[in-house]
C-alpha cells in the first residue's frame, strides 16, 4: 500500500541526511523512542536502514527481509527507475496495525503480520516497488497498485511459500479493482500484445504523461476492449 504525503520536502531531507524523524504529526515519523535495534546494511550501491521497535521480532525474519530487499530492489531499479532512492528505511512497528505501507523512502511493517504469515517475505517485494514507482499525483490508483503486484508476481523471491498468487478471473471483476486482479490483467495484456507494456505505463506515470489512450497506442485497443477480450479468454 502506498501512502501519499504532503510534506515531501521535509521527508526528502530526512531521508537524504539519514535522520530518524520528520514531523511528529506525520505518518513517516520514526523517532528514537522504543527502538530495539537500528542497523545499516549496504550492498550493490544501496543502503537499508533497518529499525526494529518490536522486542519479539525474530532475527530470522529480519534476515529474510533484508535478503529480499537486496535481491529485489536493485532489479526494480534497473528495470524501472535507475534514479530511485539509494537509502531505504524499514521500520518494524508494533503500533502500526496494517500489514505494511510505504511513503517516500520509509516502509512500515506490522510485526504481527509475520507471526501469522511467516512465509510472506514478498510483502517486501511489493512495498519497495512503491519506492521505485515514486509517481507524482495523478497516476490512477488501481494501476499503481496493479503494477506493484505485477512486480511481486514477476520478481517475488518466495510467493509460493506465502501461498500468494494472482487472483483467478471471475465475471464480477474489473480492471480497476487494483492489486492482484489488475496485475493478472497486465500479465495477460503483455503476453497477448506488448511485452513492454508495464515498463512503458510505469515510465509514463512517473513523468505524468499517462493517459488512457496509452493502452491504444501500445496495443491497438482501448483498455475496455482489452478487458472484454480478457474476460472471454483469461488464460495466462
Amino acid at each position: 500500500m502506498k501512502i501519499s504525503t504532503t510534506i515531501f520536502i521535509s521527508l526528502f531531507l530526512s531521508i537524504a541526511t539519514g535522520k530518524l524523524s520528520v514531523q511528529e504529526d506525520n505518518w513517516n515519523y520514526i523517532g528514537t523512542e522504543d527502538i530495539i535495534s537500528r542497523d545499516s546494511i549496504s550492498s550493490k550501491g544501496y543502503t537499508l536502514i533497518f529499525i526494529n521497535k518490536s522486542p519479539t521480532f525474530g532475527i530470522a525474519i529480519k534476515r529474510r527481509m533484508t535478503d529480499a530487499f537486496f535481491t529485489v530492489y536493485p532489479k526494480d531499479a534497473k528495470l524501472y527507475n535507475r534514479k530511485t532512492l539509494k537509502k531505504v528505511f524499514f521500520v518494524i512497528d508494533p503500533k502500526y496495525t496494517g500489514v505494511a505501507a510505504t511513503s517516500g523512502g520509509i516502509v512500515r511493517f506490522n510485526p504481527a503480520w509475520f507471526v501469522s504469515h511467516p512465509g510472506d517475505i514478498d510483502v517486501v517485494t511489493y512495498e519497495v516497488m512503491h519506492i521505485v514507482q515514486s509517481y507524482p499525483d495523478g497516476a490512477p490508483g488501481w494501476l499503481v497498485e496493479g503494477v506493484a503486484d505485477y512486480v511481486r508476481y514477476k520478481l517475488g523471491v518466495d510467493n509460493t511459500g506465502a501461498g500468494w498468487s494472482l487472483t483467478p478471473f471471475n465475471a464480477k471483476q474489473n480492471y480497476t479493482n487494483a492489486y492482484r486482479i489488475t496485475a493478472r490483467f497486465l500479465v495477460w495484456t503483455e503476453k497477448k500484445y506488448s511485452k513492454k507494456l508495464v515498463k512503458k505505463m510505469d515510465a509514463a506515470m512517473r513523468i505524468q504523461t499517462y493517459q488512457p489512450e496509452l493502452w491504444t497506442k501500445l496495443t491497438g485497443k482501448t483498455v475496455d476492449e482489452l478487458w472484454k477480450e480478457y474476460a472471454n479468454d483469461p488464460a495466462i
